[in-house]
């Protein structure tokens, strides 16, 4: 019998090529907010696949309530496994109803709000992947600042945004039973997400990053993986040389701090119910 997987981000760069790995031996339900895009990709998996089943599920992961009103729909699905894969990265920033930004809001917030109102409503879940990043490494958690609202550099926002959404799903589904967590990433390669630089420069940085680092194609052999894998506490699926190039591994990450993992999870908590309570 198949899967039903619901993948966030299914139409990015990177979520559209794991939707023509995962359409060969699994159901999917694609979670984005745009409808269109969800039926073109839709008819590029039949394409690929004639006899793929398919679903949608919009989702703008900035409101709140299309967010709740998606997490209902996935829990009517009888999704098997859920794939946080939406990320955000230089983008103009704004702050949501919940007082965050955007870039905290879409990358972290509102899909660790989807994985625990599954994990805690869904007769049939039995996994949940996220794609984390090498970017979680910058920065540390600010409790007076939780999103980097203050700060200016797109890496160090998208960076702590990776972070909450990695250490808080460590220690969330290290105690969840009968749900599996795999974390998976992909390394540097050529994404949408490299088109922030200057004009007169991004020619040569994107030149450099398909010189230099593996092609999306190889890049999603993490992600894909971690679809059939699980990690352990403060593991996660990556390429193998320097979390960059080669095969996919899974390895503890380096520095796992716990202390403050524990103290990212009991901020998500508070965040979480008042996400679930007060909109």
């Amino acid at each position: 019998m198949k899967n039903i997987i619901a993948i966030t981000g299914s139409t990015g760069g990177l979520g559209r090529l794991v939707c023509l790995e995962l359409v060969k031996d699994n159901a999917l339900v694609l979670v984005d907010r745009n409808i269109e895009k969800s039926k073109a990709l839709a008819r590029d998996l039949l394409s690929a696949c004639p006899a793929a089943e398919i679903d949608f599920i919009t989702c703008d992961l900035a409101n709140v309530k299309s967010v709740k009103n998606a997490a209902d729909a996935l829990i009517d699905r009888h999704i098997d496994v859920l794939m946080l894969n939406s990320g955000v990265y230089n983008v103009p920033v704004f702050t949501c109803e919940t007082g965050y930004n955007n870039i905290f809001q879409i990358n972290f917030l509102s899909q660790y709000y989807i994985a625990r109102t599954l994990a805690e409503n869904s007769a049939t879940l039995k996994k949940v992947t996220l794609t984390s990043s090498v970017a979680h490494r910058y920065g540390t958690l600010d409790p007076a600042d939780p999103d980097y609202s203050t700060r200016k550099k797109p890496s160090l926002i998208y960076g702590n945004s990776k972070r909450f959404l990695t250490f808080s799903a460590y220690e969330y589904f290290k105690d969840c039973q009968g749900i599996k967590l795999s974390v998976a990433h992909p390394g540097v390669t050529l994404t949408n997400m490299t088109n922030h630089y200057p004009k007169f420069i991004n020619p040569i940085v994107k030149l450099g990053i398909k010189l230099f680092f593996p092609s999306p194609k190889k890049a999603i052999k993490s992600l894909v993986r971690a679809a059939d894998d699980e990690c352990g506490y403060g593991e996660w699926i990556g390429p193998s040389v320097f979390d960059v190039w080669g095969k996919p591994k899974k390895s503890a990450l380096k520095n796992y701090p716990v202390k403050e993992s524990r103290e990212i999870a009991r901020l998500a908590d508070k965040m979480y119910a008042r996400m679930s309570e007060e909109f």
